[in-house]
């Protein structure tokens, strides 16, 4: 059963592998605003648009004072080569014991062409400066989303 997360609550705490092999968590990021996208799997045409998209506005984040980092199911080693292969510069975590995923409420049964499957819901979580959830962007349509969650991170 899917967790189900709602504004204002305190965002789940989490401790992952980051790409480049060192370990990210929530509390790193105490004081900063945080984005967190959840995407289904690297290198895959919508995630790596999407992906592109966080990662060409990250200056302007930066600005924002709002971190970035996007995570998937797929191990360390495909986040490296995802990350080189369309030089991304936001961070991405590996969640292969979906742990995190679960936490989010984004691990689920999914379905295409009639079979089921479990996998990410494309969701992206704006956390504010306290670790409290701001906004939720559940179902994400990549074209013109990254611009819309700058848009709420400067607003906070």
């Amino acid at each position: 059963m899917a967790v189900e997360l709602a504004a204002g609550a305190k965002a789940p705490p989490f401790k992952l592998p980051h790409d480049g092999g060192s370990s990210v968590s929530l509390a790193d990021f105490k004081g900063r605003k945080l984005v967190l996208y959840f995407y289904p799997k690297a290198d895959t045409p919508g995630c790596t648009r999407e992906s592109i998209d966080f990662s060409k506005l990250r200056a302007q984040f930066n600005k924002a004072e709002t971190d970035i980092l996007g995570i998937s199911a797929d191990p360390v080693k495909a986040q490296d080569a995802f990350k080189k292969k369309h030089k991304l510069t936001v961070g991405l975590l590996s969640d292969e014991t979906h742990r995190m995923l679960e936490a989010y409420g984004v691990w689920g049964e999914k379905s295409m062409y009639g079979k089921t499957f479990m996998g990410i819901f494309r969701t992206t979580f704006l956390l504010d400066r306290d670790g409290r959830i701001a906004r939720i962007w559940p179902k994400v349509k990549v074209d013109g989303h990254a611009e819309e969650v700058l848009s709420a991170a400067k607003s906070l």
